[in-house]
């Protein structure tokens, strides 16, 4: 585990070339393994970022709230934290809007924004959730999305049934978590040749 925190927090200082020529070759592995047609993982990229612009034209959701919309398989998930369910459904309204197509998961919280100490330790959940995932040799970690908010996990990906109910036990026993979401869409098994 400690050469694993090792290789990570070296990657994270990865300045320059290198670093760049690191993430391409992981986003490019990711790429190639998703279950998602290219256009598909493009429009998705694209949708996340139509959110955070629809949600920033909103002055009050902007300054009262702190909510992210991930788009995976056109499927929107909405996390985050709104002081009330007047601004939680305006956000959903804004998204709704902008006719992505899939379904949009609503796990907006009522409650005060997180503090900054808060999403660092997200953040940190985040990477031991994928660090362990990454060590379970029965897991194609390329297929998993991993977003943590507020202790809480939340699991996304196009994915076999069984890969699913191996990364929701990874995340269930990690550190810090303290609840499992899940945001699936399961595919058939592929044949072995």
């Amino acid at each position: 585990m400690i050469k694993l925190v090792a290789i990570i927090s070296a990657l994270a200082l990865l300045q320059g070339c290198a670093g760049a020529v690191m993430v391409g070759a992981v986003g490019g592995a990711k790429m190639a393994n998703d279950e998602r047609s290219m256009s598909t993982q493009i429009s998705d990229t694209n949708a996340d970022f139509e959110i955070t612009s629809a949600l920033s034209k909103h002055e009050d959701i902007s300054n009262q709230t702190n909510i992210t919309g991930v788009v995976m398989n056109s499927n929107v998930l909405m996390i985050g934290q709104a002081p009330n369910s007047m601004l939680r459904d305006k956000a959903i309204k804004a998204v709704q809007e902008l006719n992505i197509g899939g379904k949009i998961h609503n796990q907006i919280r009522i409650g005060n924004p997180t503090s900054f100490t808060t999403r660092s330790n997200d953040t940190w959940v985040t990477t031991k959730v994928k660090g362990r995932m990454l060590n379970e040799k029965d897991l194609d970690i390329t297929r998993v999305k991993v977003i943590t908010e507020n202790g809480e996990v939340f699991l996304l990906g196009l994915i076999e049934r069984s890969q699913a109910e191996l990364a929701v036990e990874i995340a269930r026993n990690t550190a810090g978590v303290r609840k499992v979401i899940k945001v699936f869409e399961y595919v058939e098994p592929k044949e072995e040749d």
